[in-house]
């Protein structure tokens, strides 16, 4: 049986339908009318999952390869929350905002580099160099919800549970062992959910015009032709 030669079948199967949702979503996301960068990030999310189910199920054979390859699957992941740091910047703050961020993001991947070439490269290495990031995300929706931006809530809610997905992460063998997962297998499916609240999210934002944060531009009644900030 084929499942029975795979190295680290749950894992490997599980990484594999997480792929296959992530690419639908990059896949849709032209017709939906979704930003370049969202779908982007929809690319990346199906790359480092597809390639997370060929590391589980044949790499991990090897103890000389695992290592090595988990760490350009990490590499993806943090490209991955790069991608969603540039699109949210773009929807929130408005096209060309996005320097604002660009020192914050280098930094962040300097420091993952430079982690993964000392054989860090595991989960807790890319919570530490991208907990800042998905921590702006998360505060630059929150503060478009905060303003009324349309759309804003249910991104505010995808990543709430994108959040909470990731805390399976943490549980013990012996609380995913009561479904029949291990935690790695579990973290995988948790992620499909919010993944898709995500999707749908961002397509609702996209049928919102542009409204970026900043001070509102009022028209100066005393002076026709002109506008105040």
């Amino acid at each position: 049986m084929l499942v029975a030669m795979l190295s680290e079948p749950l894992p490997a199967l599980t990484d594999l339908a997480l792929g296959l949702v992530a690419l639908l979503f990059a896949i849709r996301g032209v017709s939906a009318g979704i930003s370049p960068a969202w779908r982007r990030m929809f690319w990346w999310a199906a790359i480092a999952a597809l390639a997370g189910a060929v590391h589980h199920a044949v790499v991990t054979y090897s103890d000389a390869l695992t290592g090595p390859s988990w760490a350009v699957i990490s590499a993806m992941v943090v490209v991955t929350i790069s991608y969603a740091l540039a699109a949210t910047v773009e929807d929130v703050l408005g096209p060309g905002r996005g320097r604002i961020f660009w020192a914050l993001r280098m930094a962040s991947l300097v420091a993952f580099a430079v982690l993964a070439l000392f054989g860090y490269y595991g989960i807790s290495t890319i919570v530490a160099c991208e907990g800042v990031t998905m921590a702006s995300v998360v505060a630059l929706w929150a503060l478009a919800y905060r303003r009324g931006i349309p759309g804003a809530g249910a991104m505010v809610v995808a990543l709430a549970a994108n959040v909470l997905a990731g805390i399976t992460r943490a549980f013990p063998s012996s609380i995913t062992e009561l479904v029949g997962l291990d935690p790695v297998s579990l973290y995988h499916l948790a992620q499909i959910p919010p993944m898709a609240l995500l999707y749908l999210a961002i397509v609702e934002r996209s049928a919102y015009p542009a409204v970026p944060l900043g001070p509102a531009i009022v028209v100066d009644d005393d002076a026709p032709g002109t506008v105040t900030r």
